[in-house]
């Protein structure tokens, strides 16, 4: 799966420090939504939220070609 970092940072200009990857945070972002909704239990909800990345993820490599 993509381990895209979402907030990276350089030390220099071949040394980069990863953080978070974007499946992380577009995770993140789906499972706010998912959990305003309050129908699903938190496992589910994580769950979904990864899928909901993976697509997102899937959708961006479609627009990068």
């Amino acid at each position: 799966m993509n381990e895209t970092p979402a907030f990276p940072t350089w030390r220099s200009n071949k040394d980069m420090k990863e953080g978070m990857t974007l499946r992380d945070y577009f995770a993140a972002a789906a499972m706010q939504g998912l959990l305003s909704q309050n129908r699903q239990t938190y496992h589910l909800v994580a769950i979904d939220a990864y899928v909901m990345a993976d697509c997102m993820l899937t959708e961006r490599e479609k627009t990068d070609e």
